[in-house]
């Protein structure tokens, strides 16, 4: 049944250059469709680059329907005459057209408007989660994703853990993946490694390591800007999709960029993930696996507050020498300490077991503050009750 333009929930994103916006406003407009039967239309301003994520998506097309999501080209010419829903949401401040801003502006029933928060686990979010800001005559709120039960909760789709432990527990899903994506077969007792960051400099460090393991360790890399900093280190060849390249304990295979489902296989099959941004920074948390977080450079090293106050957290279950061993690798890694990068690796080797268990626990811990679709939905019908 066709649905009325105010019955809408309108979700404005800007692709950037290493989707992360795009990622997390394409699964949180997939759960409200999907999983709370909300009808949604997603506002994109790079259709071709958001293709990367979702394949089957046409971007010559103004408007199309996947996975009951309606996806609009949303350009300069945005049409004048067009009529938001009942909710907005601006992702990531990436400000509304000025066009849909002049019609709230003129509506007797004005959408409830959202600026949707990037994720971080500091504190002072709490007291600014769900706070106004008057914009001439409509009401704009603050909604911050976080790990507090004062926060506005984390991504999280209702059948994510079942499906990850069904994936899991399958004894063949290694095979499948390697299969699936014509990789060598996995060898006993090999450490899968999944490797998804921004250039870094001291990545050849850790391939150092791993070329000195006393297991076999097996690296998967997506396509992307991690190969910027192993150029040098692995031949040319090597450094596109379908590369592969030995030496020593380790052996490196560059992946095809793949969609979401398939990179959520990718994580739940390896070992050890390391991850980048907010979009598989939190995807590497609901695998259930150790893993380390390359957070986004910022001016001023602002970055190095958002991955201490994460860590704090991380590591609060955990013995004092694991707490202190993932918070140095965390904290070198990030801020190119080869030294002590090297030497957190070897400590964490003999304190696997205690970071495995830990981290299988740690996703219901994470959620305290509840899943962020259902908090968006309870917030927004709030807002829209107190409005009536």
């Amino acid at each position: 049944m066709p649905q009325t333009a105010s019955s809408y929930w309108d979700i404005f994103c800007t692709v950037v250059d290493n989707y992360g916006d795009i990622g997390v406003t394409w699964r949180l407009a997939r759960q409200l469709s999907n999983e709370y039967r909300l009808p949604v239309r997603l506002w994109v301003d790079d259709l071709a680059s958001f293709r990367r994520l979702c394949p089957q998506l046409d971007p010559a097309l103004a408007m199309q329907n996947i996975d009951n999501v309606l996806i609009g080209h949303w350009n300069a010419a945005f049409p004048a005459d067009w009529q938001p829903g009942h909710v907005v949401i601006e992702a990531f401040a990436c400000e509304l057209p000025a066009s849909v801003q002049h019609t709230m502006q003129h509506m007797a029933k004005p959408p409830v408007w959202l600026n949707l928060e990037y994720l971080t686990a500091e504190s002072w979010i709490d007291g600014c989660h769900g706070l106004s800001s008057r914009q001439q005559h409509l009401t704009k709120y603050f909604f911050f994703p976080g790990f507090s039960e004062k926060s506005g909760g984390l991504l999280c789709e209702n059948n994510l853990f079942a499906a990850r432990d069904h994936w899991q527990q399958q004894p063949g899903h290694r095979q499948q993946l390697c299969a699936d994506r014509g990789l060598r077969p996995p060898q006993d007792n090999e450490l899968f490694v999944s490797l998804f960051i921004y250039e870094n400099e001291v990545l050849p460090t850790l391939l150092e390591c791993w070329q000195h393991s006393a297991v076999p360790v097996r690296c998967l890399v997506p396509a992307g800007r991690a190969l910027n900093s192993l150029q040098g280190v692995l031949p040319d060849e090597v450094c596109q999709a379908g590369g592969c390249w030995q030496q020593g304990a380790l052996t490196l295979e560059i992946l095809p960029m793949t969609d979401q489902a398939g990179y959520d296989q990718l994580l739940w099959s390896c070992d050890f993930n390391i991850v980048r941004g907010e979009d598989s920074f939190l995807r590497a948390q609901w695998a259930a696996r150790p893993f380390l977080w390359h957070i986004y450079p910022q001016e001023d090293e602002a970055h190095l507050e958002k991955l201490q106050a994460f860590t704090e957290r991380y590591c609060r279950s955990m013995s004092p020498e694991l707490a202190a061993a993932v918070r140095t690798l965390f904290m070198s890694f990030n801020q190119a300490h080869r030294a002590e990068l090297k030497q957190s690796w070897f400590t964490l080797q003999a304190h696997w077991q205690e970071w495995q268990k830990q981290a299988q626990q740690w996703p219901q811990t994470a959620l305290a503050g509840g899943n962020l679709a259902s908090q968006l939905v309870q917030f927004a019908e709030k807002q829209l009750k107190c409005s009536a």
